[in-house]
């Protein structure tokens, strides 16, 4: 039986410790790689169910399916063929401190974009947003915002720490510009006078086709870069059960995935996927959806760079 110390062991579950079985760096800004992902066990922001700090953990186990698959299917070229990528682990930082935390994401974020690395990050909660935004506007200027949610995370009566005010923030410190940016899937109240924001709500996107919110999406951005942060409760509890806030209502797996796939050619410089909460999930739905979106949004970064080349 061949061992580690032997060779190393591509099988299907063994040593499969980064995202798509990608290998675990943990000093990427010494890497060749064009796409750092990073994990951000952090819920502390959470006004739902806690427990989205071991999302991080449950993308990566799920998504080894996703490699063994080959993860292709329906690009048309090999994603790790197109896209050097490395997996860097987790942000460490002092469990309980939220502001070690935000300052630790920043400066990883800033570290890695002046080397012109492009970023993926998994929550945790979808508080980690808010710094991830800061180090990326500071790096490309204004950005707009693609959004995809239940809530529009827009409520200014939040603490300081508050997964549902990160989008009331970003435009105060000049991060985003909500008339160019859209928030997809919202089916909870909010204050819509002055909200900036264009909203899809649930309904309507349930209603319409994927190309035409597609559509809006890129008639919305316009030619700002684009940060792109998924929600994973935007997803209807049916598909997505294991998240502190589930709504029904919600978008299903297949719908988001085109619309992501209709994304291709944007200017998308940062992203993330957060909420996803494993203590609530069924038999891994939740995480096999956010591994597989995430996968989505690697194609996306490599399509650009092929487009750029």
């Amino acid at each position: 039986m061949a061992t580690l110390a032997d060779k190393p062991d591509y099988s299907l579950y063994a040593n499969a410790f980064g995202f798509l079985r990608l290998p675990l760096d943990f000093r990427p800004q010494e890497s060749d790689a064009d796409l750092v992902i990073t994990g951000v066990p952090f819920d502390l922001a959470t006004t739902g169910r806690s427990g989205a700090r071991h999302g991080p953990e449950a993308l990566r186990k799920a998504s080894v399916n996703l490699a063994w698959e080959g993860n292709r299917w329906p690009w048309e070229f090999d994603l790790q063929d197109e896209l050097k990528m490395v997996d860097c682990g987790d942000l460490v930082f002092d469990c309980g401190d939220a502001e070690q935390m935000m300052t630790g994401l920043t400066q990883h974020a800033q570290s890695l974009l002046a080397q012109g690395k492009s970023l993926l990050t998994f929550g945790g909660d979808h508080f980690i947003t808010l710094p991830l935004l800061r180090a990326h506007a500071g790096h490309f200027g204004q950005l707009a915002l693609v959004h995809f949610d239940a809530h529009t995370d827009t409520y200014s009566a939040g603490s300081r720490y508050d997964h549902g005010t990160m989008f009331y923030h970003a435009p105060k410190e000049g991060l985003v510009d909500p008339n160019h940016s859209i928030q997809i899937g919202i089916r909870t109240e909010y204050v819509r006078q002055n909200h900036g924001y264009q909203v899809i709500e649930a309904d309507e996107a349930n209603d319409l086709g994927a190309a035409a919110i597609v559509e809006a999406i890129r008639a919305r951005v316009g030619d700002l870069p684009v940060y792109l942060s998924f929600d994973i409760d935007c997803l209807d509890p049916a598909f997505a059960p294991g998240t502190g806030t589930p709504v029904c209502g919600g978008l299903s797996t297949d719908k988001a995935m085109k619309i992501l796939r209709g994304l291709q050619g944007l200017n998308i410089v940062g992203m993330d996927l957060v909420e996803v909460s494993p203590a609530y999930d069924h038999a891994d739905i939740t995480a096999l959806a956010g591994a597989t979106l995430a996968t989505e949004m690697l194609h996306l970064q490599a399509a650009l760079r092929l487009k750029q080349r």
